[in-house]
């Protein structure tokens, strides 16, 4: 499983291309040669990249969905719809679908965020405009992290 980090300020160049960075390319080495999977952000005014092998795995998960259920259906509508393959161009570029683009308000200046199996893509400003959502993460981590306990074997 993946681990992804770092946040990483890039331009696209006039056709809506990116090319990875080198911190990424590194923690990619061994999946970037399988391509990815690029949707929209359901929470979020954003992009998500999937290595394909991670987007797989999502993909397992929603298909456990009882899709008779209207909120099983709703959801893997608009979590899948857009989903867009992509792969790497012999110049190591990725070319961002322009409807996604323009969902996310990704115009040259983005920002690319490792998290965890995946990378979120926004528009630059966007995402400063996420960070400064007011957030109470001492309630927040409590309610997330609260339940897992003690890992470190103590």
């Amino acid at each position: 499983m993946l681990n992804l980090l770092g946040e990483y300020d890039l331009k696209l160049d006039a056709k809506g291309r990116l090319v990875l960075p080198s911190g990424l390319k590194k923690q990619l080495a061994e999946v970037a040669s399988k391509g990815f999977v690029i949707n929209r952000d359901v929470f979020k005014s954003c992009l998500v990249l999937y290595p394909i092998a991670e987007w797989e795995r999502t993909q397992a998960m929603m298909a456990r969905l009882n899709p008779f259920l209207e909120k099983n259906r709703e959801f893997i509508r608009r979590f899948a719809s857009g989903a867009t393959q992509l792969e790497l161009d012999g110049s190591g570029r990725l070319l961002l679908p322009k409807p996604l683009m323009d969902h996310a308000g990704i115009g040259k200046d983005i920002k690319l965020a490792g998290l965890l199996d995946r990378i979120e893509v926004w528009s630059k400003e966007g995402h400063a405009r996420m960070l400064r959502e007011t957030v109470d993460l001492t309630a927040l981590a409590e309610e997330v992290m609260g339940s897992l306990g003690n890992t470190n074997g103590q």
